[in-house]
């Protein structure tokens, strides 16, 4: 990993992915989003403070842990004047998103409990399917395979 000297206070966009781990893509993606941010050289050029690196950290540990981005950048935005993030604030951030992981584990287990009774019919029936209609939701309102 390539080290980048203190006195250097901003990094290019392949400093950046070097030493975060993030394709350029990636990273110019991030910005696009609003999760990280950059100034432009007088070339034109990005430029990120090195700060951008623990920002990035965190954004890629809650994509692991399956937070959608606009969730992320939720979180971001709600940090004072937009810092970087610190232990205390991934803390609280992923105390409140327990939660909606929670929920969402919750789902793909009953997902996958009607995945294999699923493969076992093989009909992918409106009527009876639990994954195409979960719950009969369809059959409150109408009948067939109109839907």
């Amino acid at each position: 990993m390539p080290q980048i000297p203190e006195k250097i206070h901003e990094l290019t966009v392949g400093q950046l992915s070097a030493r975060s781990g993030a394709a350029v893509s990636a990273l110019h993606f991030y910005e696009a989003k609003g999760l990280i941010s950059s100034r432009r050289t007088s070339g034109n050029q990005r430029r990120f403070t090195r700060d951008a690196l623990r920002r990035v950290a965190f954004v890629r540990a809650a994509q692991r842990v399956g937070i959608p981005l606009a969730s992320i950048r939720e979180a971001l935005a709600q940090l004072p004047e937009e810092r970087t993030p610190n232990r205390e604030d991934w803390a609280r951030l992923s105390e409140a998103w327990r939660a909606e992981l929670d929920e969402r584990i919750t789902r793909l287990g009953r997902l996958r409990d009607h995945l294999t009774d699923c493969i076992g019919c093989g009909c992918l029936s409106m009527e009876t399917c639990a994954l195409s209609n979960p719950d009969d939701a369809f059959g409150e309102r109408l009948t067939g395979s109109r839907l």
